[in-house]
């Protein structure tokens, strides 16, 4: 299943972003976690449809109401799975 890892920039953190994040994966049947990040980031692993993670992608880049997101950095990982790709639902770290 496709996989992909996520670096969302800007006021991200302490806007409800995450929780946003995984409301919208969950309704796209995307499996993974959203994670703050030291420097003031969201990072996000998603794993789902290649449909499903475009998806996802066009929602981090607007964020809930209150972000403001500047940048959203993708990395498409390989689909030879590993600790990381098995992911069940979708947390918040």
């Amino acid at each position: 299943m496709p996989t992909a890892r996520f670096i969302v920039s800007g006021r991200v953190q302490g806007v409800f972003y995450r929780g946003s994040a995984r409301a919208q994966a969950l309704a796209l049947g995307v499996s993974g976690y959203a994670k703050n990040q030291p420097d003031g980031c969201v990072e996000v692993l998603a794993t789902g449809s290649a449909d499903a993670l475009d998806g996802l992608e066009r929602w981090l880049r607007r964020g809930p109401p209150a972000a403001q997101v500047e940048s959203v950095s993708r990395e498409d990982l390989p689909d030879e799975g590993g600790p990381d790709q098995d992911l069940h639902g979708f947390h918040t770290v």
